[in-house]
Order: structure tokens, then C-alpha cells, then sequence
């Protein structure tokens, strides 16, 4: 920076030609103390044995997605970002991973442990309505074998009339010629 304030420059192409030059010859191609029989940047990135390995497009993408967890309503689908997206009736009640880029809200996509990724349909209601669709198994209704609420209240009842069974009645005590007790 001291040496740009002797001859300032004017535009950002001059600066950027000024800084390439002084990385050139003041850094990348000056022997180093830190690098070993003093050599430079330059030749120590070209002696490298190992080649550079330069990461796919695709895998620096997936690289800056977010993820936020979400349960699944009782209508299969998760509110996200102020919208609802369909989920499948099948997650059900499971707490899924929504993975989406910041920038671009538009497609997001869900995640569920044993389950391939898949893309969320943002929730569209219409005026009209198709087919109610089946249940899972495990949330269809079980045929009862009784009444829980008959059964509590035969035991109250009785449990009551158990307590009442020793207790004294007045009703019957009555003196001779009076009417009260």
C-alpha cells in the first residue's frame, strides 16, 4: 500500500495490474524461510507430487445447501418458509431434514433416514378436491373389543357403593309421636 501512495492509480484495472506484479515478483517467485533450501511458492506448488484435485460443480453446490429439521402434520405435509410442501402421507407424524439453497427458495428437497432424497411439491388447494387417499396401516382404525368408558364407570360406580354400604342411614330412626329426629 505504501508503494501504490507514491504513484497513486486511477482505475481498478491499474491496481489489479500493480497487485499481479507484486505478487509475480515480491511473493510467489522470492525463496521463503519457511520452505525448505529457500525456495519459492512457485516452485514448491509445481514440485507438489500430488496433484490438484478440483471439486465438481454438483459437490460444491451440496457444499453451501442449508438444512433444517421439520415434523410432518397429520395431512403429510411441513410448513416451510411460510409455504406447505407435500411430504407423503407415509412420514406421517416423523420429523424429516429440509435441504434447500438460501438464494433459491423455489425447490427444496426432503431427507428421511433409509429413504432416497426426494423433492417437496409446494401444497396447491383448488377448488376441487380428488380422491381422499388410503391411510398407512399403522394409522388406520382399530375395531374396539369394549368400551373403556363403560368399564371405568362400572368400577367407580361400584367402588362407591362400597363406601356407602357401612354408612349409617337416619332416614329410618324415627321417635315415637315426632315427626323429625
Amino acid at each position: 500500500m505504501a508503494e501504490v501512495r507514491l504513484e497513486p492509480v486511477r482505475t481498478l484495472d491499474a491496481l489489479n495490474a500493480r497487485f499481479s506484479a507484486w505478487l509475480s515478483e515480491c511473493y510467489q517467485n522470492k525463496p521463503h524461510s519457511a520452505l525448505p533450501e529457500e525456495t519459492t511458492p512457485e516452485t514448491a506448488y509445481r514440485s507438489d507430487p500430488q496433484p490438484l484435485r478440483w471439486v465438481s460443480p454438483e459437490v460444491l453446490k451440496d457444499a453451501f445447501l442449508h438444512a433444517e429439521k421439520r415434523r410432518v402434520d397429520k395431512s403429510g405435509c411441513v410448513s416451510f418458509q411460510g409455504q406447505k410442501y407435500e411430504v407423503g402421507l407415509a412420514f406421517l407424524g416423523c420429523t424429516v431434514d429440509i435441504v434447500y439453497d438460501p438464494q433459491d427458495l423455489s425447490v427444496i428437497t426432503v431427507e428421511y433416514e433409509g429413504h432416497a432424497p426426494w423433492t417437496a411439491k409446494p401444497l396447491v388447494i383448488g377448488t376441487r378436491v380428488g380422491k381422499r387417499p388410503t391411510l398407512p396401516e399403522h394409522l388406520g382404525t382399530v375395531s374396539a373389543k369394549g368400551s373403556r368408558l363403560l368399564d371405568a364407570a362400572a368400577k367407580r360406580k361400584e367402588a362407591r357403593q362400597e363406601k356407602q354400604v357401612p354408612a349409617v342411614s337416619y332416614r329410618t330412626v324415627v321417635e315415637e309421636g315426632k315427626e323429625d329426629v
